[in-house]
């Protein structure tokens, strides 16, 4: 993979983080795609990657607006010349019993989660020359079950899939594969809200009943997509590949 270019939106943190250095220690070169209000520091992750012996470049991107997420998607061009990876990785979580589930909050979750993927894609898919790969991030909640009071996070999750599936069809003539991941319970900034998501204490109590034993990594997670942008995966698009150390396939007690 080495002298490529990917674009990762989300990477101030967690997932995003992780791969980004493990991006840079195959030499792949990245554009570190950050939210200007997210309070973790994406001036660290590009420290990360110089130490893990890559490049990288910071650009604030909020994926709610069509005109950022085109520039991001340029930047790779305008430092490099070239886009062949493009990660959407960017995503909120906010918990809304049905009742108090207003058009706005729907309609807010939906612009970041789904239809902020659909402009990454599609700013990345226009500026990809030759062969590239896509990966969007999806979720348990949505992807495989269902998530009380998460209703519009689980519908947005559900709606990654059904895209990439679409757009794997619509750009394999370009040889461009998009595939999605489906992560479990993962250790992230997210995960770790303990009024949105489950907080620290609920993962820790989530991995008695995960197969493997306990919550998984952002590295973890990474790993899969990495090996999905890889040319390992070069006949590989269209598919959705979940990462909860056996968390789904368990039988009930």
């Amino acid at each position: 993979m080495s002298g490529r270019v990917a674009v990762i939106t989300g990477a101030a943190s967690g997932i995003g983080r992780a791969l980004a250095v493990s991006y840079a220690s195959r030499g792949v070169r990245t554009v570190i795609g950050a939210y200007p209000g997210d309070p973790h520091d994406p001036a660290e992750t590009l420290a990360q990657v110089e130490r893990a012996g890559g490049a990288g470049v910071v650009h604030e991107v909020d994926v709610r607006d069509a005109a950022q997420v085109e520039a991001f998607a340029q930047r790779a061009l305008d430092e490099w010349g070239r886009l062949d990876i493009a990660v959407a990785n960017a995503g909120v979580l906010r918990r809304a019993p049905l009742a108090e589930l207003t058009d706005a909050a729907w309609d807010d979750m939906l612009q970041v989660d789904l239809t902020g993927v659909l402009r990454t894609l599609r700013s990345s898919a226009a500026r990809m020359s030759g062969a590239g790969a896509m990966v969007a991030v999806s979720s348990i909640a949505g992807g495989v079950y269902g998530w009380g009071e998460h209703a519009h996070y689980a519908a947005a999750k559900a709606g990654v899939i059904g895209l990439c599936r679409s757009l794997a069809v619509e750009l394999a003539p370009r040889r461009v594969r998009v595939n999605s991941v489906i992560p479990g319970l993962i250790v992230t900034p997210q995960s770790s809200d303990p009024v949105n998501s489950l907080g620290p204490a609920g993962l820790a109590r989530a991995g008695a009943d995960i197969p493997w034993g306990r919550v998984g990594e952002p590295g973890e997670v990474a790993s899969v997509i990495g090996f999905l942008t890889s040319d390992d995966a070069e006949y590989v698009t269209g598919q959705s590949l979940i990462v909860d150390g056996g968390l789904t396939v368990r039988m009930p007690a």
